[in-house]
């Protein structure tokens, strides 16, 4: 299996998603109804995506 780096879009959305979360959990960022866990879920699957698919 070969990895590629992913696009800085992908990674800036993954670091988002996965600071947003944070932010949710630690009762700081309550505008999003989402549960904090699947934001961070959502962060990582999506930057491990970027690592696996070429071009994502």
């Amino acid at each position: 299996m070969k990895l590629t780096p992913p696009k800085m879009i992908t990674f800036w959305i993954s670091i988002l998603l996965g600071l947003l979360g944070l932010l949710s959990q630690l009762a700081i960022f309550t505008a999003i109804p989402i549960a904090a866990f699947w934001l961070l879920f959502i962060g990582f699957v999506l930057l491990v995506l970027g690592l696996l698919v070429k071009g994502l």
